[in-house]
């Protein structure tokens, strides 16, 4: 589904497990034989196993259950289960519940927002922001599209999209709209988007011909009714909404016909309660 390079499965299990593991050490239990069990204690769209199967090998930990990521799951429904000696269980134990809760969490919450927006229009997208922890971009992204959803942009290099911020150095607003058809001149094979906070900005770079408007923080009853405007003016015009859309207002934005929301909000937000069952003799 999404690659995660090898070094960051390695600086996981470094992360955790620097030495040894000193508690096992000292029981004297490491050449014993077990298995443990994960589940979930909520509803949860599950992410992460792959990575956590990745783990297990590199720990000598053998796989006998697995649900792949994106699969929704039930209170107390076993997901994952594992074989080994006690040594190994012991080390991938808390890299891998930590990697399932937190991955697991991000893909709920798309989930939901999904379903919430989908019911009010099934032709919008969920699209999220590039606003993750450092250092976590590619479990981050794929527990966003294991709950459904896309990333808005996964960088600076891949989309034009131009920020207020940007605008204060092309002479305002005046000198951007003059500008529109040398930068699709320049970037013929990319779309050109502009993020706005009034509709009358939205009109007037809407008819100097941008591709798309991202409203930010705008009130889902009035972008509703510059969409119409928008789509008068160009049909084919992609409108997107930003800015505090969280699952209390997504299914507004969803109403106001815009093609995406943007949010940053599934980042935000409990890890899923995930537990582990242990148990001797495999």
């Amino acid at each position: 589904m999404l690659y995660v390079a090898e070094e960051d499965i390695e600086r996981f299990i470094r992360e955790d497990v620097p030495y040894i593991d000193l508690t096992t050490l000292v029981l004297g239990i490491g050449s014993q034989t077990g298995k443990a069990q994960y589940f979930c204690r909520e509803h949860a769209v599950v992410c992460g196993t792959e990575e956590a199967l990745r783990i297990f090998e590199k720990l000598g930990v053998h796989a006998v259950k697995n649900y792949p990521s994106g699969t929704m799951v039930s209170p107390d429904e076993c997901f994952l289960e594992v074989e080994g000696g006690a040594e190994n269980l012991h080390q991938a134990w808390k890299v891998t519940q930590n990697l399932l809760e937190y991955c697991s969490g991000i893909a709920t919450r798309t989930r939901r927002l999904v379903e919430r927006a989908t019911r009010i229009n099934p032709r919008m997208t969920i699209v999220t922001t590039r606003k993750m922890f450092p250092g976590a971009k590619s479990l981050s992204i794929k527990a966003v599209v294991a709950g459904g959803g896309y990333p808005h942009r996964l960088g600076l290099s891949e989309t034009i999209l131009v920020f207020p911020q940007h605008v204060e150095f092309c002479s305002g607003l005046d000198g951007l709209i003059e500008m529109v058809p040398d930068l699709k001149r320049r970037a013929c094979e990319k779309k050109l988007i502009v993020e706005v906070e009034s509709a009358g900005d939205a009109i007037r770079l809407c008819r100097a011909g941008v591709d798309g408007i991202q409203f930010d923080k705008g009130d889902p009853g009035k972008i509703g009714e510059c969409v119409r405007t928008l789509r008068s003016i160009n049909p084919g015009i992609v409108v997107l909404a930003a800015g505090g859309i969280n699952e209390d207002n997504i299914e507004d934005y969803a109403a106001a016909g815009v093609d995406a929301v943007v949010t940053s909000s599934i980042y935000f937000g409990k890890p899923a309660d995930i537990g582990v069952r242990m148990c001797n003799g495999a």
